[in-house]
């Protein structure tokens, strides 16, 4: 009733009572909504120890982790136990909250709600400042880590092998993102400072970055090294992420050095090819710096690490006098009794520390290697005032040049030429590079020899001068000393040009140890995704491992159950086979494989075994099928089992028999495919009203290509000693045929011109020259759209 009288009386004091409206429902919603209390969320009362409310938390956040709880209010309930441990895990943010309710650093204390009063209205900045659906409303801290799609790949990518990469996927309608601010920001500031890469991936503008990356969700956080993706899935809290930066790096980065190994640790300098560097200080556990610092120069340098706080390490402390007030770094090139360089610092900054590592990467005489290292020891030249020199000693690496060795070393060691390098090379490893700097056109390894050069271009090409054969003498030195001082005044002394070739790798053979280490770290990582049920992520990798399994075991399995029905099927119908005991040799012909039975067993042709031993047959494997009646049966096997008896050896070869009285329609069709190998006279009346006889015909079937070689007798009259022969082609087998007919007229019957003419165990007796013919590939095919069936055939009238 008030507010409608006072509209009433002045149209003016229209705007004033709709704030105040505005101003009494947005405060009831305000103090409506009730406080949330991080004590009742974890379920801890507010005298519970630390060891209390962590124990209270791991338990809750396991219950409600979204992954694992399907249920809605999930997400939310697990950002409540999130952000209360945070809070009571901390004990000034613990004691701000027992004193004010604090729930925000960025909440004046005092102040119970989130929000701040303007003009004595309260308004809720959770309600009024979404940060969503402008690009312009986007944190600003955010906008400086933003990455797009080439700039991650182009930057990011390379970058990652020389330190690691903090990625967060966010959106602008993501509620949960802004949960999270505080905590991102804080550990933001701190991984930055110590060299970690920070990026920022919003997926309302780079969804394809997204998708690469494997980010489905957002909030996200994700960890890249070495071009490799890490997801991270712990609550988000300082602690957590920190270590989550540190689990990214390698886990060999950093030897631990005492009293007991550091002889070993600083003699492998001559081995690895690296100075090494020793960081001495109080903590127990190496400093992340350090470990990011280690991996930056891995390819440099070898790190160790010295606990001060070990009694082991009471003697090292002694002998290079190091103050236990500040951590003190050391770094070792070829005298490991004295450092060539060290610094001590309080507050060890990384600029410091790049600085340190920058100036002592090599060696004072480095070996070289590789193309990498030789690339940087010996940079080609760019501009006139920037010339690099490089004085390389080509030697050996047996005892007996161990003096010129450590006499060139001592040489490098007094030189004060920033344009001049040294290093040595041994000639057996890097033979090609030695021939041409030495004008060894016999490739035998010669006497030590001191070669200044200077790279023209990345091609290879060089300009070098052979100063003195080296054998560490004071002369040598003194040839070499005044050489160095005219090529400071006149580099037109390196006379000799040359195109230079690649250098070999010396350490490939330590890419085996490196791939084991990779693949121990890899494995890790799969089994920690894994057990974090991270299956969007995890997806692409378990199908690939599954289908690799499924065919490699399918296979096995496929070809196990196809043998054993193979061996099934034949052991029933062993009786109707014969198995034919090796006599006296009858046949001519040999095999490359011994036979390894001492019989022959031939298996009959039905329609039971007819898929197994010829439509299903393997590729590559044949099937010999004998064609006979059952009065010619017994002869016909015995002959032969004795002709294919030394083909036995052969594993795809296999051995059938049709009976013609049971299937000759399957023969009628089947050879129609062939009418050119039967050689039909169209012209016999009686010929063409008569049924053939097949009796004694062999087939080499190939079910698999759908294929025939055929080989049938030839009747030659009454000799009995040519009275079979080959069907090797249509125009020789209608030749003989016709001049057979020619010779003898044909008799009234065809049964009783077989039983005068023709025994009919002497079918076969060319059997064995065919069968030689047919393992070497040499008689003719007849291919066939399909094999016609046992059981269903149309006669062909």
């Amino acid at each position: 009733p008030y507010i409608v009288t006072v509209m009433a009386r002045s149209k003016l004091s229209l705007p004033l009572a709709i704030v105040v409206v505005l101003h009494v429902l947005l405060a009831g919603l305000v103090y409506a909504e009730p406080e949330m209390d991080p004590y009742k969320i974890l379920g801890v009362t507010k005298g519970a120890s630390q060891a209390e409310i962590k124990k209270f938390y791991k338990r809750l956040a396991k219950e409600w982790h979204p992954d694992k709880n399907k249920d809605p209010g999930a997400e939310d309930m697990f950002i409540k136990i999130t952000k209360s441990y945070e809070i009571l895990s901390n004990e000034e943010k613990r004691a701000n909250y027992d004193r004010y309710g604090q729930m925000d650093d960025t909440q004046p204390y005092g102040n119970t709600h989130y929000g701040h009063r303007h003009d004595s209205f309260y308004f809720d900045e959770s309600f009024f400042n979404f940060p969503f659906n402008s690009k312009n409303h986007r944190d600003f801290a955010d906008s400086k880590y933003t990455l797009h799609f080439n700039q991650y790949v182009n930057d990011v990518v390379p970058d990652s092998y020389k330190r690691p990469y903090l990625i967060k996927i966010t959106s602008d309608w993501c509620f949960s993102c802004i949960h999270i601010e505080p905590v991102w920001k804080e550990v933001v500031q701190e991984m930055e400072s110590l060299g970690v890469g920070v990026g920022v991936v919003d997926v309302g503008y780079e969804r394809r970055l997204a998708n690469h990356l494997g980010a489905h969700r957002t909030p996200s956080i994700l960890g890249v090294i070495n071009g490799k993706v890490t997801f991270f899935h712990y609550a988000v809290a300082k602690e957590h992420l920190r270590q989550f930066v540190e689990d990214l790096l390698p886990q060999r980065l950093v030897e631990r050095v005492t009293d007991k190994n550091d002889l070993q640790f600083l003699n492998s300098w001559h081995e690895l090819n690296k100075p090494h560097v020793l960081l001495f200080d109080q903590v127990p556990a190496v400093p992340l710096l350090y470990k990011l610092a280690a991996f930056a120069y891995k390819d440099y340098l070898q790190f160790g690490y010295v606990d001060q706080g070990l009694s082991e390490t009471a003697n090292l402390q002694k002998q290079f006098n190091i103050n236990t007030y500040a951590p003190t770094m050391l770094v070792f090139k070829e005298n490991i009794d004295k450092p060539a360089d060290i610094i001590q610092a309080k507050g060890m900054k990384k600029q410091i520390i790049d600085e340190f590592m920058s100036n002592n990467k090599f060696l004072l005489a480095p070996r070289l290697v590789n193309q990498k290292l030789f690339d940087e020891l010996c940079p080609v030249k760019q501009f006139h005032r920037r010339r690099k020199y490089c004085v390389l000693l080509i030697t050996g690496d047996e005892e007996i040049f161990s003096f010129g060795n450590q006499a060139f070393l001592s040489f490098a060691s007094t030189n004060t030429r920033e344009v001049v390098r040294f290093a040595y090379v041994y000639q057996r490893l890097q033979q090609p590079l030695c021939d041409i700097l030495t004008q060894n056109k016999d490739s035998v390894q010669s006497q030590p020899q001191v070669v200044i050069l200077e790279r023209r271009n990345a091609a290879g090409k060089a300009f070098f001068k052979p100063v003195t054969a080296w054998n560490g003498s004071e002369e040598d030195k003194q040839c070499l000393q005044e050489e160095l001082e005219r090529l400071q005044k006149d580099p037109s002394i390196l006379i000799h040009d040359a195109m230079l070739p690649e250098l070999n790798n010396e350490f490939a053979s330590m890419f085996i140890i490196r791939w084991i280490y990779a693949s121990y770290d890899y494995l890790s990582e799969v089994i920690d995704d894994i057990l974090h049920n991270n299956w969007r992520e995890m997806m692409p990798l378990l199908s690939l491992i599954f289908s690799a399994l499924f065919i490699l075991f399918g296979t096995v399995v496929i070809q196990a159950f196809s043998d054993s029905s193979d061996d099934k099927q034949t052991k029933p119908k062993a009786k109707d086979g014969t198995k034919a005991e090796n006599g006296s040799s009858g046949s001519s012909s040999t095999s490359s494989r011994p036979p390894k039975k001492n019989f022959v067993e031939v298996t009959e042709l039905t329609d039971i075994t007819y898929m197994s031993n010829l439509v299903k047959l393997r590729p590559g494997h044949m099937n010999i099928v004998l064609v006979l009646t059952d009065a010619s049966k017994n002869i016909l096997l015995s002959k032969f089992a004795k002709e294919v008896y030394s083909f036995t050896g052969s594993l795809t070869l296999h051995f059938s028999f049709l009976n013609l009285d049971k299937h000759s329609e399957w023969m009628n069709t089947l050879l129609e495919y062939t009418q050119d190998a039967m050689q039909i006279d169209a012209d016999d009346d009686e010929g063409a009203n008569r049924k053939m006889d097949y009796t004694g015909y062999v087939l080499a079937l190939n079910g698999h290509k759908k294929y025939l070689c055929l080989f049938k007798p030839v009747y030659t009259g009454e000799d009995l000693d040519s009275k079979s022969s080959e069907d090797e082609g249509a125009a020789s087998g209608g030749r003989s045929r016709s001049r057979s007919r020619d010779d003898h007229p044909p008799r009234k019957s065809n049964r009783a011109r077989s039983i005068s003419t023709l025994q009919i165990h002497h079918k076969l007796d060319r059997l064995g020259l065919w069968m030689e013919r047919l393992m070497e590939g040499t008689l003719p095919r007849y291919y066939i759209p399909a094999w016609p069936g046992l059981d269903k055939i149309t006669p062909n009238k």
